[in-house]
């Protein structure tokens, strides 16, 4: 049998798509955030959770293109509930400002997904000073789950419902550098590797995921907290190596995944009733996956949990 279609617990494959894996879901009643809505899974993430009854709100670097792909969705789903925020996640500034209006709509909050992120940039900083990977696709998120946690916590108390934050990360969480989170040297350029820094904002994601889960459970909280691979999909995240990014979008066609494919697992993680009380586990096509030995540190969840925190209130 081709190992990509190999069906585990979930009944699904590298093949499924998000349509597929929610098929039968009644999301009516549920709020989602999801990061990066307007491009990619991102999107695809949003088509299908309005497509389920979901009330979702994509948080968008740029407005405009934003409100287009919400206008595309509802031409399909013409009674979706979309609402359209502007979030630049390498902007702890933007991140507080989303939230900040988030909480004046006075939704629930149910599900929190955290999509957006960079792939292989040359050295750059933040607006905050911050090297870009992990600023974008570590930092940015952990201060949103920060702010939002407190009406995730009363939703699903007030509600009765069980919240899920989902962190998509990457299989390229196994390329970090050796010692896996440099946090001496985050924003050092002369140790800089591009593949490196996106294995370490990768491996970020999971083991934010991690701890976030370590502490509902000791907390008593009704939330889970998951991390993913999406799996090799087709988007523009190799845009800065443009041969790679050739190959990627050329021969890339015969073997990676569309983004129906792509989001699938997002879409699964964040609506299935078999992922109910399933926390601090790392997903890829829509079933349980192993990540590595640094992943699973949970010392090395809390250090990043204090490292974080120390970033994020250095830059008020």
């Amino acid at each position: 049998m081709w190992p990509f279609s190999r069906k585990d617990n979930s009944g699904f494959t590298w093949f499924s798509t998000a349509e597929e894996v929610t098929a039968g879901i009644d999301a009516s009643g549920l709020t989602a955030i999801v990061t990066g809505a307007s491009s990619g899974i991102g999107t695809e993430t949003t088509r299908v959770l309005a497509l389920r009854g979901a009330h979702v709100v994509m948080g968008v670097r740029n407005v405009s293109i934003g409100a287009t792909v919400k206008s595309e969705i509802l031409k399909e789903i013409p009674d979706a509930q979309i609402d359209v925020l502007e979030l630049d996640l390498a902007s702890l500034a933007s991140v507080r400002k989303f939230a900040s209006e988030f909480k004046a709509m006075k939704l629930p909050l149910n599900i929190l997904i955290n999509n957006a992120g960079v792939m292989a940039t040359p050295f750059l900083l933040s607006q905050d000073g911050i090297e870009l990977q992990f600023a974008t696709n570590h930092l940015g998120h952990f201060l949103l789950t920060d702010l939002l946690l407190e009406t995730m916590k009363n939703t699903s108390h007030e509600c009765n419902t069980e919240g899920r934050i989902v962190i998509v990360s990457s299989e390229g969480h196994k390329f970090t550098y050796r010692e896996g989170i440099l946090f001496d040297k985050i924003n050092d350029q002369s140790v800089y590797n591009t593949i490196s820094a996106y294995g370490q904002s990768k491996l970020s994601n999971i083991l934010h995921a991690n701890e976030l889960s370590r502490r509902f459970k000791e907390e008593g909280v009704e939330i889970t907290a998951n991390s993913l691979h999406p799996g090799s999909i087709i988007t523009n995240l190799l845009r800065y190596h443009s041969f790679l990014d050739l190959l990627h979008r050329t021969i890339g066609k015969l073997v990676l995944k569309n983004v129906q494919q792509g989001a699938a697992t997002t879409c699964y993680v964040a609506l299935h009733p078999k992922v109910r009380g399933v926390s601090g586990r790392y997903f890829c096509d829509s079933n349980l996956y192993e990540p590595t030995a640094k992943a699973k540190d949970s010392d090395l969840a809390k250090k990043l949990w204090d490292f974080s925190m120390n970033l994020i209130s250095s830059h008020l």
